[in-house]
């Protein structure tokens, strides 16, 4: 795709064409068996050989393919993609995207530092070199969190426009590209809490909150995965249920326990059950009450482990579903065998 330079000049400087140097047309290539003043010379790429057309003699060997590697659809917009490399990131536009490295091999002589320090002052900007340094970290964390490309992506191009825009100028990068995969988990229905962002990237929760604030206000951001999803569900913030999926195939449950868990969650939700407490408190707790309900034997230091809350929280959170278990536990589910109240502890409850 072809750029316009912006701001163009209004007189443009004529450039001085310089002789160029090609090849000498009036020597011609002839077959020394034929000597046809016109000879059919074919060129077989597949073999590499100059070929006679007439008599078959070979004429030389090892002719290179000077042809595009692949076809091209391209149209009459744009120059022809068919010599350009890799395919182009959308992220870079604008920007060199072709690298050229030096290696270290230098005999001893120190020349290869030295080129590689030039060649790194000449290759790019200061702010694409951040850019670009900004790109390979969010990349390498989102790695780390098992993410999908999807995620990497939407948080790139988060950054990039929050650099644009100079909106978090003096805030640390960690702390920026934190906020980015923060907000794209929760674009992407694959939320992560605070605290698991900040164990990752090692920012602290107060600067990750302001950087994460700051982005919402100026991009006008949804919700995220709470996108008007949930019945009540305050705004802006993660549901329990959004949890429960990863929380569960860490704890190695069925896959039935999840589903009725989500259906506690939203029934509590409505009666106003557990209100004001963390979203994490919530889904441990609730997954602690329905193992206990569908036999499915879980300890509250595993259920803790995974959801990275204490015991005492997930106790307290069980304490409250346990006094109201005649409206969260549906009678369909005692009819049909799946739960029966008499496995919920009472000591726990009672504690």
């Amino acid at each position: 795709m072809a750029y316009s330079q912006p701001f163009p000049l209004a007189q443009p400087v004529q450039k001085v064409q310089q002789p160029t140097f090609g090849p000498d047309l009036a020597v011609r290539l002839i077959c020394p068996e034929c000597r046809d003043p016109n000879p059919n010379i074919v060129e077989e790429f597949s073999s590499g050989d100059l070929v006679c057309g007439t008599c078959g003699l070979v004429l030389g060997d090892r002719i290179v393919d000077t042809r595009s590697e692949w076809r091209t659809f391209a149209n009459d917009e744009g120059d022809d993609p068919s010599r350009v490399g890799a395919a182009s990131d959308p992220l870079m536009e604008g920007m060199e995207q072709l690298d050229t490295t030096i290696s270290f091999r230098d005999g001893g002589s120190g020349i290869a530092r030295e080129l590689q320090r030039a060649a790194s002052r000449s290759a790019a900007s200061r702010s694409e070199r951040n850019l670009l340094q900004a790109f390979r970290d969010i990349s390498s964390w989102c790695d780390q969190f098992s993410l999908p490309k999807t995620i990497s992506d939407i948080a790139k191009q988060l950054y990039k426009r929050s650099d644009e825009e100079k909106l978090l100028r003096g805030k640390p990068l960690d702390a920026v590209i934190a906020a980015c995969i923060f907000i794209a988990c929760r674009q992407a229905h694959v939320p992560r809490t605070f605290r698991e962002i900040c164990n990752l990237t090692h920012v602290s929760k107060k600067v990750l909150g302001q950087c994460y604030k700051a982005l919402e206000q100026a991009f006008n951001l949804t919700p995220g995965a709470s996108q008007d999803r949930h019945l009540n569900a305050p705004t802006g913030t993660t549901g329990a249920e959004d949890l429960l999926v990863r929380y569960c195939n860490h704890l190695d449950l069925p896959p039935n326990v999840q589903p009725i868990c989500s259906d506690i969650i939203v029934k509590a939700r409505e009666l106003g059950i557990a209100d004001g407490r963390s979203p994490v408190s919530i889904a441990g707790g609730a997954i602690y009450f329905t193992c206990c309900l569908l036999d499915k034997p879980k300890t509250v230091k595993e259920i803790s482990t995974v959801a990275g809350v204490s015991e005492g929280t997930i106790k307290l959170v069980y304490r409250l579903y346990y006094a109201e278990k005649e409206k969260l536990v549906k009678e369909e589910w005692i009819r049909d065998g799946k739960a029966k109240l008499e496995r919920l502890p009472v000591e726990s409850g009672s504690k």
